[in-house]
Order: structure tokens, then C-alpha cells, then sequence
């Protein structure tokens, strides 16, 4: 009687054992560290990270544009002029200026 009673006990003992590990098995599969959380938070990094590098990319171009331009095989003497007018503030002995009036 002690025995089969014993018996029972055990075998509860093993499938709450058994319970338990797969229970914790599942419970990784969704919140672990290579689980399905994991994985949706992976994939939106993935989404920020390609809009972000689209937008170096052409930030990268322009850069590249503005600093291809001034060289000597591609010197485009307009831009030049018209840059070296706004920031250095150069204008022609021939040219009028027109300057608005602040009220």
C-alpha cells in the first residue's frame, strides 16, 4: 500500500517534472534571447536601420557631388562664382546692389 502510494507520488513528481520543462521550453521559444519577441524586435532594428542607411546614402552622394564639383576637370566656374559671392559677400564694380529695408 506505502508502495503504490509512493509509486503515485513519483509519477506526479514526473509529470510536473515534465510539465515544467516544457513550459520553460516554450516560455523561451517566445521570450528568450533567439525567440519570437527576438526575432519582432530584430526585424523592426532591421527596418529603422535600412531607412537610416537609405538616408546616409544620399547624404553621402551630395557630399560626394559637392566636393567632385570644384575640382579642376569638373570645375563649373558658375557655381563657383555664385558661391564665392554668398559667402564671401563679392560683388562686381559694374553690378548694382539692392539691399532690403528692414521695417
Amino acid at each position: 500500500m506505502a508502495l503504490a502510494r509512493l509509486g503515485r507520488i513519483s509519477g506526479r513528481i514526473v509529470y510536473l517534472g515534465i510539465f515544467i520543462g516544457i513550459s520553460a521550453l516554450a516560455w523561451s521559444g517566445i521570450e528568450g534571447d533567439r525567440g519570437l519577441a527576438a526575432l519582432e524586435r530584430a526585424q523592426s532594428d532591421r527596418v529603422a536601420l535600412e531607412a537610416e542607411l537609405a538616408r546616409l546614402t544620399a547624404e553621402r552622394r551630395a557630399a560626394g557631388n559637392r566636393v567632385r564639383r570644384p575640382q579642376s576637370d569638373y570645375l563649373d566656374l558658375d557655381l563657383l562664382d555664385e558661391r564665392a559671392r554668398a559667402v564671401l559677400g563679392y560683388v562686381r564694380p559694374d553690378e548694382v546692389v539692392i539691399r532690403p529695408v528692414a521695417r
